[in-house]
Protein backbone atom coordinates (compact mmCIF):
# COMPACT_ATOMS: atom_id res chain seq x y z
CA UNK A 1 0.00 0.00 0.00
CA UNK A 2 1.75 3.13 -1.15
CA UNK A 3 1.70 5.65 1.59
CA UNK A 4 -2.01 5.19 2.24
CA UNK A 5 -3.97 5.13 5.42
CA UNK A 6 -5.54 1.77 6.13
CA UNK A 7 -8.94 2.15 7.71
CA UNK A 8 -9.78 -1.55 7.89
CA UNK A 9 -12.40 -2.98 5.55
CA UNK A 10 -14.02 -6.23 6.59
CA UNK A 11 -13.68 -9.16 4.20
CA UNK A 12 -16.77 -10.76 2.65
CA UNK A 13 -18.82 -12.70 5.16
CA UNK A 14 -17.91 -16.39 5.12
CA UNK A 15 -14.58 -15.77 3.44
CA UNK A 16 -13.85 -15.87 -0.27
CA UNK A 17 -16.85 -14.99 -2.44
CA UNK A 18 -18.63 -17.11 -5.05
CA UNK A 19 -19.64 -15.40 -8.29
CA UNK A 20 -23.32 -15.46 -9.23
CA UNK A 21 -24.59 -16.57 -12.65
CA UNK A 22 -24.42 -13.11 -14.20
CA UNK A 23 -20.89 -12.43 -12.97
CA UNK A 24 -19.77 -15.83 -14.24
CA UNK A 25 -21.31 -15.26 -17.67
CA UNK A 26 -19.79 -11.78 -17.97
CA UNK A 27 -16.32 -13.03 -17.03
CA UNK A 28 -16.50 -16.01 -19.43
CA UNK A 29 -17.60 -13.67 -22.22
CA UNK A 30 -14.66 -11.39 -21.41
CA UNK A 31 -12.27 -14.35 -21.48
CA UNK A 32 -13.64 -15.44 -24.86
CA UNK A 33 -12.38 -12.24 -26.46
CA UNK A 34 -10.07 -13.20 -29.33
CA UNK A 35 -11.73 -16.61 -29.73
CA UNK A 36 -15.22 -15.62 -30.86
CA UNK A 37 -14.65 -16.13 -34.59
CA UNK A 38 -13.51 -19.67 -33.86
CA UNK A 39 -16.64 -20.19 -31.78
CA UNK A 40 -18.79 -19.06 -34.73
CA UNK A 41 -16.89 -21.51 -36.96
CA UNK A 42 -17.55 -24.27 -34.43
CA UNK A 43 -21.29 -23.51 -34.56
CA UNK A 44 -21.44 -23.49 -38.35
CA UNK A 45 -19.48 -26.72 -38.63
CA UNK A 46 -21.65 -28.36 -35.95
CA UNK A 47 -24.88 -27.52 -37.78
CA UNK A 48 -23.48 -28.77 -41.10
CA UNK A 49 -22.23 -32.07 -39.67
CA UNK A 50 -25.50 -32.80 -37.85
CA UNK A 51 -27.44 -31.87 -41.00
CA UNK A 52 -25.55 -34.58 -42.88
CA UNK A 53 -26.62 -37.05 -40.18
CA UNK A 54 -30.27 -36.60 -41.25
CA UNK A 55 -29.55 -38.48 -44.48
CA UNK A 56 -29.52 -42.08 -43.09
CA UNK A 57 -33.04 -41.94 -41.48
CA UNK A 58 -34.47 -40.39 -44.64
CA UNK A 59 -32.72 -43.00 -46.83
CA UNK A 60 -34.05 -45.89 -44.71
CA UNK A 61 -37.60 -44.47 -44.91
CA UNK A 62 -37.25 -44.15 -48.69
CA UNK A 63 -36.07 -47.78 -48.93
CA UNK A 64 -39.01 -49.00 -46.80
CA UNK A 65 -41.48 -47.29 -49.14
CA UNK A 66 -39.75 -48.75 -52.22
CA UNK A 67 -39.81 -52.22 -50.70
CA UNK A 68 -43.49 -51.87 -49.80
CA UNK A 69 -44.26 -50.71 -53.32
CA UNK A 70 -42.23 -53.60 -54.81
CA UNK A 71 -39.95 -51.30 -56.78
CA UNK A 72 -36.75 -51.90 -54.78
CA UNK A 73 -33.93 -53.78 -56.49
CA UNK A 74 -30.29 -54.56 -55.58
CA UNK A 75 -29.16 -51.33 -57.19
CA UNK A 76 -31.50 -49.36 -54.94
CA UNK A 77 -30.13 -51.09 -51.86
CA UNK A 78 -26.51 -50.53 -52.94
CA UNK A 79 -27.14 -46.88 -53.75
CA UNK A 80 -28.82 -46.21 -50.41
CA UNK A 81 -26.08 -48.11 -48.58
CA UNK A 82 -23.40 -46.04 -50.30
CA UNK A 83 -25.21 -42.79 -49.52
CA UNK A 84 -25.59 -43.80 -45.86
CA UNK A 85 -21.92 -44.81 -45.61
CA UNK A 86 -20.77 -41.54 -47.18
CA UNK A 87 -23.02 -39.47 -44.91
CA UNK A 88 -21.76 -41.39 -41.88
CA UNK A 89 -18.13 -40.66 -42.81
CA UNK A 90 -18.80 -36.99 -43.49
CA UNK A 91 -20.89 -36.63 -40.33
CA UNK A 92 -18.26 -38.33 -38.17
CA UNK A 93 -15.47 -36.22 -39.65
CA UNK A 94 -17.45 -33.01 -39.15
CA UNK A 95 -18.34 -33.99 -35.60
CA UNK A 96 -14.74 -34.86 -34.75
CA UNK A 97 -13.49 -31.56 -36.16
CA UNK A 98 -16.20 -29.66 -34.29
CA UNK A 99 -15.21 -31.28 -30.99
CA UNK A 100 -11.52 -30.69 -31.68
CA UNK A 101 -11.99 -26.98 -32.37
CA UNK A 102 -14.33 -26.55 -29.41
CA UNK A 103 -11.90 -28.35 -27.09
CA UNK A 104 -9.01 -26.13 -28.14
CA UNK A 105 -11.03 -22.98 -27.50
CA UNK A 106 -12.33 -24.37 -24.19
CA UNK A 107 -8.90 -25.23 -22.82
CA UNK A 108 -7.36 -21.98 -24.07
CA UNK A 109 -9.99 -20.00 -22.16
CA UNK A 110 -9.59 -22.28 -19.13
CA UNK A 111 -5.81 -21.78 -19.17
CA UNK A 112 -6.29 -18.01 -19.19
CA UNK A 113 -8.74 -18.28 -16.29
CA UNK A 114 -6.35 -20.51 -14.34
CA UNK A 115 -3.51 -18.00 -14.81
CA UNK A 116 -5.72 -15.16 -13.62
CA UNK A 117 -6.84 -17.24 -10.63
CA UNK A 118 -3.28 -18.00 -9.54
CA UNK A 119 -2.19 -14.41 -10.15
CA UNK A 120 -5.07 -13.00 -8.10
CA UNK A 121 -4.63 -15.60 -5.36
CA UNK A 122 -1.02 -14.51 -4.87
CA UNK A 123 -2.12 -10.89 -4.33
CA UNK A 124 -5.05 -11.53 -1.98
CA UNK A 125 -4.77 -9.82 1.40
CA UNK A 126 -3.49 -12.33 3.92
CA UNK A 127 -6.21 -11.48 6.43
CA UNK A 128 -8.86 -12.41 3.86
CA UNK A 129 -7.20 -15.76 3.10
CA UNK A 130 -6.78 -16.55 6.79
CA UNK A 131 -10.40 -15.75 7.55
CA UNK A 132 -11.67 -17.88 4.68
CA UNK A 133 -9.22 -20.68 5.46
CA UNK A 134 -6.18 -21.54 3.37
CA UNK A 135 -7.88 -24.81 2.39
CA UNK A 136 -10.65 -22.87 0.61
CA UNK A 137 -8.16 -21.10 -1.64
CA UNK A 138 -6.19 -24.30 -2.28
CA UNK A 139 -9.43 -26.14 -3.12
CA UNK A 140 -10.41 -23.45 -5.62
CA UNK A 141 -7.03 -23.53 -7.34
CA UNK A 142 -6.81 -27.35 -7.40
CA UNK A 143 -10.09 -29.28 -6.95
CA UNK A 144 -12.21 -26.68 -8.74
CA UNK A 145 -9.77 -26.25 -11.62
CA UNK A 146 -9.65 -30.05 -11.99
CA UNK A 147 -13.46 -30.28 -11.94
CA UNK A 148 -13.80 -27.71 -14.71
CA UNK A 149 -11.03 -29.32 -16.79
CA UNK A 150 -12.38 -32.86 -16.30
CA UNK A 151 -15.85 -31.74 -17.42
CA UNK A 152 -14.52 -31.08 -20.92
CA UNK A 153 -14.80 -34.67 -22.30
CA UNK A 154 -18.45 -34.90 -21.23
CA UNK A 155 -19.62 -31.34 -21.78
CA UNK A 156 -17.93 -30.33 -25.03
CA UNK A 157 -19.39 -33.08 -27.30
CA UNK A 158 -22.86 -32.40 -25.93
CA UNK A 159 -22.82 -28.63 -26.12
CA UNK A 160 -21.14 -28.51 -29.53
CA UNK A 161 -22.92 -31.43 -31.25
CA UNK A 162 -26.00 -32.55 -29.34
CA UNK A 163 -27.62 -29.14 -29.24
CA UNK A 164 -27.21 -28.86 -33.01
CA UNK A 165 -28.60 -32.37 -33.43
CA UNK A 166 -31.78 -31.47 -31.55
CA UNK A 167 -32.38 -28.32 -33.58
CA UNK A 168 -31.68 -29.97 -36.95
CA UNK A 169 -33.67 -33.14 -36.13
CA UNK A 170 -36.72 -31.16 -35.04
CA UNK A 171 -36.46 -29.28 -38.32
CA UNK A 172 -36.30 -32.62 -40.17
CA UNK A 173 -39.41 -33.90 -38.37
CA UNK A 174 -41.33 -30.75 -39.26
CA UNK A 175 -40.23 -31.03 -42.89
CA UNK A 176 -41.35 -34.68 -43.00
CA UNK A 177 -44.84 -34.12 -41.52
CA UNK A 178 -45.55 -31.34 -39.05
CA UNK A 179 -47.72 -33.58 -36.79
CA UNK A 180 -44.60 -35.63 -35.99
CA UNK A 181 -42.80 -32.54 -34.74
CA UNK A 182 -45.95 -31.49 -32.87
CA UNK A 183 -46.19 -34.93 -31.20
CA UNK A 184 -42.62 -34.67 -29.99
CA UNK A 185 -43.13 -31.05 -28.90
CA UNK A 186 -46.09 -32.10 -26.72
CA UNK A 187 -43.72 -34.26 -24.66
CA UNK A 188 -41.09 -31.51 -24.26
CA UNK A 189 -42.76 -30.15 -21.07
CA UNK A 190 -41.73 -33.42 -19.38
CA UNK A 191 -38.11 -32.59 -20.13
CA UNK A 192 -38.69 -28.95 -19.15
CA UNK A 193 -40.11 -30.00 -15.78
CA UNK A 194 -37.17 -32.35 -15.26
CA UNK A 195 -34.83 -29.50 -16.09
CA UNK A 196 -36.65 -27.11 -13.75
CA UNK A 197 -36.53 -29.61 -10.88
CA UNK A 198 -32.86 -30.25 -11.44
CA UNK A 199 -31.86 -26.59 -11.70
CA UNK A 200 -33.61 -25.93 -8.38
CA UNK A 201 -32.03 -28.93 -6.68
CA UNK A 202 -28.69 -29.67 -8.33
CA UNK A 203 -26.73 -26.43 -7.85
CA UNK A 204 -27.43 -26.35 -4.12
CA UNK A 205 -26.30 -29.95 -3.72
CA UNK A 206 -23.11 -29.40 -5.73
CA UNK A 207 -22.23 -26.21 -3.87
CA UNK A 208 -22.56 -28.15 -0.62
CA UNK A 209 -20.32 -30.88 -2.05
CA UNK A 210 -17.64 -28.35 -3.03
CA UNK A 211 -17.88 -26.64 0.36
CA UNK A 212 -17.39 -30.03 2.05
CA UNK A 213 -14.30 -30.61 -0.10
CA UNK A 214 -12.92 -27.23 0.98
CA UNK A 215 -13.48 -28.08 4.65
CA UNK A 216 -11.70 -31.42 4.19
CA UNK A 217 -8.80 -29.71 2.40
CA UNK A 218 -8.50 -27.24 5.29
CA UNK A 219 -8.30 -30.04 7.87
CA UNK A 220 -5.70 -31.94 5.87
CA UNK A 221 -3.64 -28.81 5.28
CA UNK A 222 -3.69 -27.81 8.95
CA UNK A 223 -2.62 -31.30 9.98
CA UNK A 224 0.28 -31.25 7.52
CA UNK A 225 1.45 -27.73 8.28
CA UNK A 226 1.20 -28.31 12.02
CA UNK A 227 2.77 -31.76 11.88
CA UNK A 228 5.38 -31.01 14.55
CA UNK A 229 2.75 -29.55 16.89
CA UNK A 230 0.42 -32.50 16.30
CA UNK A 231 3.17 -34.94 17.29
CA UNK A 232 4.49 -32.82 20.13
CA UNK A 233 1.11 -32.54 21.86
CA UNK A 234 -0.10 -36.03 21.00
CA UNK A 235 -2.93 -34.71 18.80
CA UNK A 236 -2.65 -37.34 16.07
CA UNK A 237 -5.90 -39.12 16.99
CA UNK A 238 -7.77 -35.84 17.35
CA UNK A 239 -6.56 -34.58 13.97
CA UNK A 240 -7.34 -37.98 12.44
CA UNK A 241 -10.91 -37.79 13.74
CA UNK A 242 -11.27 -34.25 12.41
CA UNK A 243 -10.08 -35.30 8.94
CA UNK A 244 -12.31 -38.39 9.00
CA UNK A 245 -15.33 -36.33 10.07
CA UNK A 246 -14.89 -33.90 7.20
CA UNK A 247 -14.14 -36.78 4.81
CA UNK A 248 -17.44 -38.39 5.79
CA UNK A 249 -19.05 -35.01 5.17
CA UNK A 250 -17.69 -35.14 1.60
CA UNK A 251 -18.99 -38.71 1.22
CA UNK A 252 -22.48 -37.72 2.40
CA UNK A 253 -22.63 -34.75 0.03
CA UNK A 254 -21.33 -36.92 -2.83
CA UNK A 255 -24.11 -39.47 -2.16
CA UNK A 256 -26.67 -36.66 -2.23
CA UNK A 257 -25.28 -35.55 -5.59
CA UNK A 258 -25.45 -39.09 -7.00
CA UNK A 259 -29.05 -39.44 -5.73
CA UNK A 260 -30.00 -36.29 -7.60
CA UNK A 261 -28.33 -37.77 -10.66
CA UNK A 262 -30.39 -40.99 -10.42
CA UNK A 263 -33.65 -39.07 -9.97
CA UNK A 264 -32.86 -37.02 -13.07
CA UNK A 265 -32.20 -40.21 -15.01
CA UNK A 266 -35.64 -41.59 -14.03
CA UNK A 267 -37.36 -38.46 -15.32
CA UNK A 268 -35.45 -38.68 -18.59
CA UNK A 269 -36.51 -42.32 -19.08
CA UNK A 270 -40.14 -41.28 -18.64
CA UNK A 271 -39.69 -38.58 -21.29
CA UNK A 272 -38.20 -41.10 -23.74
CA UNK A 273 -41.10 -43.51 -23.28
CA UNK A 274 -43.71 -40.80 -23.84
CA UNK A 275 -41.85 -39.45 -26.91
CA UNK A 276 -41.78 -42.80 -28.69
CA UNK A 277 -45.40 -43.56 -27.79
CA UNK A 278 -46.68 -40.19 -29.01
CA UNK A 279 -44.91 -40.40 -32.39
CA UNK A 280 -46.10 -43.99 -32.90
CA UNK A 281 -49.71 -42.98 -32.20
CA UNK A 282 -49.48 -39.99 -34.56
CA UNK A 283 -47.90 -42.20 -37.24
CA UNK A 284 -50.71 -44.76 -36.94
CA UNK A 285 -53.34 -42.02 -37.30
CA UNK A 286 -51.59 -40.46 -40.31
CA UNK A 287 -51.23 -43.79 -42.12
CA UNK A 288 -54.86 -44.63 -41.33
CA UNK A 289 -55.91 -41.38 -43.00
CA UNK A 290 -53.49 -41.77 -45.92
CA UNK A 291 -51.50 -38.71 -44.83
CA UNK A 292 -48.24 -40.59 -44.42
CA UNK A 293 -46.51 -43.79 -45.46
CA UNK A 294 -44.84 -46.60 -43.57
CA UNK A 295 -41.52 -45.23 -44.78
CA UNK A 296 -42.46 -41.79 -43.44
CA UNK A 297 -43.30 -43.23 -40.03
CA UNK A 298 -40.03 -45.20 -40.09
CA UNK A 299 -38.08 -42.04 -40.83
CA UNK A 300 -39.94 -40.18 -38.08
CA UNK A 301 -39.27 -42.93 -35.56
CA UNK A 302 -35.59 -43.06 -36.49
CA UNK A 303 -35.35 -39.28 -36.10
CA UNK A 304 -37.05 -39.48 -32.69
CA UNK A 305 -34.77 -42.32 -31.62
CA UNK A 306 -31.88 -40.23 -32.84
CA UNK A 307 -33.24 -37.32 -30.80
CA UNK A 308 -33.83 -39.23 -27.58
CA UNK A 309 -30.18 -39.92 -26.97
CA UNK A 310 -29.06 -36.31 -27.49
CA UNK A 311 -31.97 -34.90 -25.45
CA UNK A 312 -31.15 -37.22 -22.56
CA UNK A 313 -27.45 -36.46 -22.92
CA UNK A 314 -28.10 -32.74 -22.97
CA UNK A 315 -30.15 -32.90 -19.79
CA UNK A 316 -28.02 -35.56 -18.17
CA UNK A 317 -24.77 -33.74 -18.87
CA UNK A 318 -26.22 -30.80 -16.98
CA UNK A 319 -25.36 -32.91 -13.94
CA UNK A 320 -21.70 -32.63 -14.88
CA UNK A 321 -22.16 -29.09 -16.16
CA UNK A 322 -23.72 -27.89 -12.90
CA UNK A 323 -20.84 -29.36 -10.92
CA UNK A 324 -18.37 -27.65 -13.25
CA UNK A 325 -20.31 -24.37 -13.09
CA UNK A 326 -20.26 -24.51 -9.29
CA UNK A 327 -16.47 -24.83 -9.45
CA UNK A 328 -16.26 -22.17 -12.17
CA UNK A 329 -18.25 -19.74 -10.02
CA UNK A 330 -15.88 -20.34 -7.11
CA UNK A 331 -12.86 -19.70 -9.35
CA UNK A 332 -14.35 -16.54 -10.84
CA UNK A 333 -15.32 -15.40 -7.33
CA UNK A 334 -11.60 -15.11 -6.61
CA UNK A 335 -10.65 -13.73 -10.03
CA UNK A 336 -13.20 -10.91 -9.86
CA UNK A 337 -12.52 -10.05 -6.23
CA UNK A 338 -11.85 -6.30 -6.43
CA UNK A 339 -8.50 -4.90 -5.53
CA UNK A 340 -8.35 -2.82 -2.37
CA UNK A 341 -10.28 0.33 -3.02
CA UNK A 342 -8.41 3.61 -3.04
CA UNK A 343 -8.00 4.62 0.55
CA UNK A 344 -7.74 8.17 1.86
CA UNK A 345 -4.17 9.36 1.91
CA UNK A 346 -2.70 10.35 5.23
CA UNK A 347 -0.58 13.40 5.80
CA UNK A 348 2.86 12.43 7.05
CA UNK A 349 5.75 14.64 7.94
CA UNK A 350 8.89 14.54 5.82
CA UNK A 351 11.36 12.05 7.22
CA UNK A 352 8.72 9.80 8.78
CA UNK A 353 8.48 6.31 7.24
CA UNK A 354 5.69 4.75 9.33
CA UNK A 355 2.88 6.43 11.22
CA UNK A 356 0.17 4.75 13.31
CA UNK A 357 -2.66 6.80 14.74
CA UNK A 358 -5.11 5.41 17.33
CA UNK A 359 -4.85 1.89 15.90
CA UNK A 360 -6.95 -0.91 17.38
CA UNK A 361 -7.26 -4.48 16.17
CA UNK A 362 -9.04 -7.66 17.21
CA UNK A 363 -9.38 -11.11 15.65
CA UNK A 364 -12.93 -12.00 14.53
CA UNK A 365 -14.74 -10.00 17.17
CA UNK A 366 -12.53 -11.21 20.02
CA UNK A 367 -10.83 -9.05 22.65
CA UNK A 368 -8.60 -6.21 21.51
CA UNK A 369 -5.09 -7.40 20.64
CA UNK A 370 -3.92 -3.85 19.88
CA UNK A 371 -5.44 -0.94 21.78
CA UNK A 372 -5.02 2.71 20.81
CA UNK A 373 -1.52 2.41 19.31
CA UNK A 374 0.03 5.70 18.20
CA UNK A 375 3.57 5.55 16.89
CA UNK A 376 5.92 7.35 14.48
CA UNK A 377 8.99 5.71 12.92
CA UNK A 378 11.48 8.14 11.35
CA UNK A 379 13.00 7.15 8.03
CA UNK A 380 16.09 5.00 8.51
CA UNK A 381 15.44 4.27 12.18
CA UNK A 382 15.60 0.71 13.55
CA UNK A 383 12.89 0.00 16.10
CA UNK A 384 12.66 -3.13 18.24
CA UNK A 385 9.31 -4.29 19.61
CA UNK A 386 9.54 -6.40 22.76
CA UNK A 387 7.12 -7.76 25.31
CA UNK A 388 5.79 -10.90 26.90
CA UNK A 389 4.17 -13.63 24.83
CA UNK A 390 0.69 -12.48 23.78
CA UNK A 391 1.49 -8.79 24.17
CA UNK A 392 0.60 -8.14 20.49
CA UNK A 393 4.06 -7.90 18.93
CA UNK A 394 3.38 -10.10 15.89
CA UNK A 395 -0.04 -8.51 15.39
CA UNK A 396 1.53 -5.05 15.41
CA UNK A 397 4.02 -6.16 12.76
CA UNK A 398 1.19 -7.59 10.63
CA UNK A 399 -0.85 -4.37 10.90
CA UNK A 400 2.15 -2.19 10.00
CA UNK A 401 2.91 -4.47 7.03
CA UNK A 402 -0.70 -4.28 5.80
CA UNK A 403 -1.36 -7.98 6.30
CA UNK A 404 -4.20 -7.15 8.72
CA UNK A 405 -6.22 -3.95 8.33
CA UNK A 406 -6.89 -2.18 11.63
CA UNK A 407 -10.40 -2.12 13.05
CA UNK A 408 -9.92 1.58 13.80
CA UNK A 409 -7.25 4.18 13.24
CA UNK A 410 -4.88 4.75 10.35
CA UNK A 411 -1.60 3.20 9.24
CA UNK A 412 0.81 4.82 6.80
CA UNK A 413 3.77 2.90 5.43
CA UNK A 414 6.27 3.14 2.54
CA UNK A 415 5.59 1.75 -0.91
CA UNK A 416 7.93 -1.21 -0.66
CA UNK A 417 7.68 -3.38 2.46
CA UNK A 418 9.30 -6.78 3.08
CA UNK A 419 8.35 -9.09 5.93
CA UNK A 420 10.22 -12.11 7.29
CA UNK A 421 8.70 -14.27 10.00
CA UNK A 422 10.20 -17.14 11.96
CA UNK A 423 8.42 -19.56 9.59
CA UNK A 424 11.06 -19.27 6.85
CA UNK A 425 10.22 -21.20 3.70
CA UNK A 426 12.74 -22.69 1.29
CA UNK A 427 11.18 -23.06 -2.15
CA UNK A 428 11.77 -26.20 -4.18
CA UNK A 429 14.38 -25.18 -6.76
CA UNK A 430 17.97 -24.01 -6.95
CA UNK A 431 19.60 -21.57 -4.57
CA UNK A 432 19.72 -19.09 -7.44
CA UNK A 433 15.97 -19.45 -8.04
CA UNK A 434 15.27 -18.98 -4.33
CA UNK A 435 17.23 -15.74 -4.30
CA UNK A 436 16.02 -14.27 -7.60
CA UNK A 437 12.42 -14.55 -6.43
CA UNK A 438 13.12 -11.24 -4.70
CA UNK A 439 14.98 -9.67 -7.64
CA UNK A 440 14.50 -11.33 -11.00
CA UNK A 441 17.18 -9.22 -12.65
CA UNK A 442 19.89 -9.92 -10.08
CA UNK A 443 23.20 -11.21 -11.43
CA UNK A 444 25.28 -13.95 -9.82
CA UNK A 445 27.55 -11.22 -8.50
CA UNK A 446 24.55 -9.61 -6.75
CA UNK A 447 23.52 -12.95 -5.28
CA UNK A 448 27.01 -13.67 -3.95
CA UNK A 449 27.23 -10.19 -2.44
CA UNK A 450 23.88 -10.69 -0.64
CA UNK A 451 24.96 -14.08 0.68
CA UNK A 452 28.26 -12.64 1.86
CA UNK A 453 26.53 -9.75 3.65
CA UNK A 454 24.32 -12.16 5.59
CA UNK A 455 27.19 -14.47 6.47
CA UNK A 456 26.01 -17.21 4.14
CA UNK A 457 28.95 -17.16 1.72
CA UNK A 458 30.33 -20.34 3.27
CA UNK A 459 27.01 -22.03 2.54
CA UNK A 460 27.93 -22.30 -1.15
CA UNK A 461 31.13 -24.16 -0.24
CA UNK A 462 28.99 -26.81 1.46
CA UNK A 463 26.65 -27.24 -1.50
CA UNK A 464 27.64 -29.60 -4.32
CA UNK A 465 26.61 -27.30 -7.18
CA UNK A 466 26.91 -23.89 -5.48
CA UNK A 467 24.13 -21.59 -6.75
CA UNK A 468 22.76 -24.39 -8.95
CA UNK A 469 22.20 -26.77 -6.03
CA UNK A 470 18.56 -27.78 -5.66
CA UNK A 471 17.17 -27.12 -2.20
CA UNK A 472 13.77 -27.36 -0.60
CA UNK A 473 11.48 -30.37 -1.03
CA UNK A 474 13.44 -33.19 -2.64
CA UNK A 475 16.65 -31.15 -2.73
CA UNK A 476 19.70 -30.59 -0.54
CA UNK A 477 18.54 -30.08 3.07
CA UNK A 478 19.32 -26.77 4.75
CA UNK A 479 19.60 -26.14 8.47
CA UNK A 480 17.28 -23.63 10.12
CA UNK A 481 20.15 -21.11 10.31
CA UNK A 482 20.99 -21.57 6.62
CA UNK A 483 17.32 -21.18 5.63
CA UNK A 484 17.13 -17.95 7.62
CA UNK A 485 20.31 -16.63 6.04
CA UNK A 486 18.80 -17.37 2.63
CA UNK A 487 15.65 -15.46 3.59
CA UNK A 488 17.68 -12.49 4.87
CA UNK A 489 19.66 -12.46 1.62
CA UNK A 490 16.37 -12.27 -0.26
CA UNK A 491 15.47 -9.14 1.70
CA UNK A 492 18.76 -7.51 0.74
CA UNK A 493 18.12 -8.30 -2.92
CA UNK A 494 14.55 -6.99 -2.71
CA UNK A 495 15.90 -3.72 -1.23
CA UNK A 496 12.65 -2.65 0.52
CA UNK A 497 12.01 0.76 2.04
CA UNK A 498 10.78 -0.93 5.22
CA UNK A 499 11.99 -4.30 6.50
CA UNK A 500 9.93 -6.05 9.19
CA UNK A 501 11.65 -8.97 10.91
CA UNK A 502 9.15 -10.85 13.06
CA UNK A 503 11.41 -13.08 15.17
CA UNK A 504 13.01 -13.97 11.84
CA UNK A 505 16.02 -15.64 13.44
CA UNK A 506 14.25 -17.40 16.33
CA UNK A 507 14.18 -20.88 14.80
CA UNK A 508 17.94 -21.22 14.46
CA UNK A 509 18.55 -21.39 18.23
CA UNK A 510 21.38 -19.83 20.20
CA UNK A 511 24.21 -21.68 18.43
CA UNK A 512 24.11 -19.23 15.53
CA UNK A 513 22.74 -16.22 17.43
CA UNK A 514 25.67 -13.85 16.97
CA UNK A 515 26.05 -14.74 13.30
CA UNK A 516 22.37 -14.13 12.62
CA UNK A 517 22.37 -10.91 14.65
CA UNK A 518 25.11 -9.61 12.35
CA UNK A 519 23.07 -10.70 9.34
CA UNK A 520 20.05 -8.77 10.65
CA UNK A 521 22.16 -5.63 11.07
CA UNK A 522 23.38 -6.01 7.47
CA UNK A 523 19.80 -6.31 6.24
CA UNK A 524 18.64 -3.25 8.18
CA UNK A 525 21.57 -1.04 7.20
CA UNK A 526 20.40 2.02 5.28
CA UNK A 527 16.66 1.36 5.60
CA UNK A 528 13.82 1.67 8.09
CA UNK A 529 13.43 -1.50 10.13
CA UNK A 530 11.08 -3.02 12.68
CA UNK A 531 12.44 -5.98 14.64
CA UNK A 532 10.15 -8.19 16.72
CA UNK A 533 12.94 -9.23 19.04
CA UNK A 534 13.25 -12.83 20.20
CA UNK A 535 16.65 -12.08 21.70
CA UNK A 536 17.08 -8.84 23.60
CA UNK A 537 20.59 -8.54 22.16
CA UNK A 538 18.84 -7.61 18.91
CA UNK A 539 16.69 -5.03 20.71
CA UNK A 540 19.73 -3.48 22.39
CA UNK A 541 21.34 -2.96 18.97
CA UNK A 542 18.34 -1.00 17.63
CA UNK A 543 17.98 2.78 17.72
CA UNK A 544 14.77 2.62 19.71
CA UNK A 545 12.74 0.07 21.67
CA UNK A 546 8.95 -0.14 22.04
CA UNK A 547 7.64 -2.27 24.91
CA UNK A 548 4.14 -3.71 24.51
CA UNK A 549 1.96 -4.87 27.38
CA UNK A 550 -1.49 -6.31 26.65
CA UNK A 551 -1.72 -4.57 23.31
CA UNK A 552 -0.66 -1.13 24.54
CA UNK A 553 2.64 0.75 24.38
CA UNK A 554 4.00 0.64 27.90
CA UNK A 555 7.45 2.11 27.32
CA UNK A 556 9.50 3.54 24.49
CA UNK A 557 13.08 4.78 24.31
CA UNK A 558 16.66 3.72 23.73
CA UNK A 559 18.14 0.67 25.40
CA UNK A 560 20.11 2.81 27.87
CA UNK A 561 17.09 4.99 28.71
CA UNK A 562 14.82 2.02 29.38
CA UNK A 563 17.37 0.18 31.51
CA UNK A 564 17.91 3.34 33.56
CA UNK A 565 14.15 3.76 34.00
CA UNK A 566 13.96 0.47 35.94
CA UNK A 567 10.59 -0.40 34.33
CA UNK A 568 9.29 -3.43 32.51
CA UNK A 569 12.07 -3.47 29.92
CA UNK A 570 14.74 -3.24 32.62
CA UNK A 571 13.23 -6.32 34.27
CA UNK A 572 13.23 -8.19 30.93
CA UNK A 573 16.85 -7.19 30.30
CA UNK A 574 17.94 -8.30 33.75
CA UNK A 575 16.26 -11.68 33.26
CA UNK A 576 17.86 -11.95 29.80
CA UNK A 577 21.34 -11.27 31.17
CA UNK A 578 20.89 -13.86 33.91
CA UNK A 579 19.81 -16.40 31.30
CA UNK A 580 22.82 -15.66 29.12
CA UNK A 581 25.36 -15.92 31.96
CA UNK A 582 25.42 -19.75 32.05
CA UNK A 583 25.80 -19.84 28.25
CA UNK A 584 28.78 -17.49 28.38
CA UNK A 585 30.29 -19.48 31.26
CA UNK A 586 29.93 -22.74 29.35
CA UNK A 587 31.42 -21.20 26.28
CA UNK A 588 34.47 -19.82 28.06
Amino acid sequence: MSGAAATGAAPPEGGLPVADGRETAVEVWRLSRGHRLRLVAVGALGIASTGVDLIPPAAIGFLVDRVQAGTADPGTVLTITAVMALSAVLGAAGTALTILLATRVYHTILAALRERLVGRALTLPQHLVERAGTGDLISRSSDDVTAVADAAPAVIPVLTVTAFTIVVSLGGLAALEWPYAAAFAVVLPVYALAMRWYLRTGPRVYRAERAAMSARAQQILESQRGYATVLGFGLAQQRHRAVMTDSWGVAVQALRARTVQSMLNARLNLGECLSLASVLVVGFVLIDHGASTVGGVTTAMLLVLRLLGPVSQLLFVIDTLQSALASLSRMIGVVTLPESAGEPTATVEAGTAVRLRDVTFRYDGGPRVLDDITLDLPTGQHVAVVGASGAGKTTLAAVVAGIHPPDAGTVTRPDHVAVITQEVHVFAGTVRENLTLAASGATDRDLLAALDATGAARLLDLLPDALDTRVGTGGHPLTDAQAQQLALARVLLADPDLAILDEATAEAGSAHAEQLDRAVLAVLAGRTGIVIAHRLSQAAACDRIVVLEQGRIAETGTHAELVAAHGGYAALWSAWERGQAPSRANGS
